[in-house]
């Protein structure tokens, strides 16, 4: 590694999905638009347990004042995680997805998102899905979706916000990346929600704003009503949901390229349609985000190799010929009770630890 971003880049590679290297290096493009080499260089020294500046300038032998200086800067501009707590600021590194990139709401530009789509379109992509414990998992709105079978608190999304003690609000970055293109869908922008220090975070950052819990709901609802997906981070625990498009989202769009969205996807639901009651009006297909559903003989078949359970067809359809039903025993998925937990797991998969 010739130079500090080929450094930054393999670090960034060995957290979360990964960030992995492309012939013609428009990763490092990317990181260069981004990070300065005194950025680059912080980060590398940093891990992701949070510090306060006193304790990374101690550590490192670096002067205290611009450590710290340095340090809320590279919060502001997305390029480090800060939390804030009982009036002291701490500071970690995270992963380009889900993190680095995410921070990017007010920054992105027309230049940074080209690269940011060549790369998806190279590597990035790729990594998201690859391996058994996803990022991120696609959840009904509501237990009303699932009327036969109890339902855990963590794949409920209106439990899930009654569970908060903050909830923030912010617009889609995937979406918002698109649009930079000249590209993207009409669906709701203001999509991705973020729960206690990462709800802060957003919000000292200018990325979002504060909402209570009904609001949350509402939004949510109008949502689903739009046809997007509703994902939660991957864990019982979660610091944010995202409610996504086919379109723009860079899990689905993953998830949609491979042959079995629905092993990848780890969704604990599948739905189902009773023939007898479809009424052929193809209002399914249109809100299905993982093309799972044609028409046959008039009426719509599901592809059970690509539903991902998230309710979008049953919650439309006008003579309730569609339903949830949950998938067997043995193939129940519990996700990781933290975000932590999720992120080791996904690092033993990759061989990183």
């Amino acid at each position: 590694m010739d130079n500090i971003y080929d450094q930054l880049r393999q670090r960034l590679d060995d957290m979360g999905t990964g960030f992995p290297a492309t012939q013609n290096r428009v990763e490092i493009k990317i990181l260069k638009q981004m990070f300065s080499e005194a950025d680059a260089e912080m980060f590398l020294m940093l891990t992701p347990m949070l510090e306060t500046p006193d304790s990374v300038a101690k550590r490192l032998n670096l002067p205290k004042d611009t450590t710290a200086s340095h340090l809320e800067d590279m919060a502001r501009r997305g390029l480090l995680f800060r939390q804030k707590k009982d009036g002291a600021a701490r500071y970690g590194s995270v992963p380009f997805v889900v993190g680095v990139f995410e921070f990017q709401l007010n920054t992105v530009d027309e230049t940074l998102a080209r690269d940011l789509e060549e790369y998806y379109q190279q590597a990035l992509g790729k990594s998201f899905q690859a391996w058994s414990t996803p990022v991120m998992r696609s959840i009904p709105i509501n237990r009303e979706l699932v009327r036969e079978w109890p339902i855990a608190p963590y794949e409920d999304v209106m439990k899930i916000f009654d569970d908060q003690k903050k909830i923030a609000v912010a617009n889609c970055i995937c979406r918002t990346t698109a649009k930079k293109m000249g590209k993207g869908c009409d669906k709701p922008l203001e999509a991705c929600f973020l729960f206690g220090s990462h709800a802060s975070y957003y919000v000292d950052n200018n990325m979002g704003r504060y909402i209570d819990k009904e609001e949350a709901k509402e939004i949510a609802r109008k949502n689903e009503a739009a046809g997007l997906v509703m994902q939660p981070f991957n864990s019982q625990y979660v610091g944010g949901m995202c409610s996504c498009c086919g379109d723009c989202c860079g899990m689905l769009r993953s998830l949609k390229k491979q042959d079995n969205p629905a092993a990848a996807v780890q969704s604990n639901y599948f739905a189902q349609i009773d023939e007898e009651e479809c009424v052929g009006c193809e209002v399914c297909i249109d809100r299905c985000q993982m093309e799972a559903i044609e028409m046959k003989d008039e009426k719509a078949v599901i592809d059970l190799k690509r539903c991902i359970g998230c309710g979008l067809c049953v919650s439309t359809c006008s003579t309730d010929a569609v339903r949830l039903m949950k998938k067997s025993d043995e193939n129940q998925y519990l996700p990781p009770k933290t975000g932590m937990e999720t992120y080791i797991r996904i690092a033993q998969e990759r061989g990183k630890i």
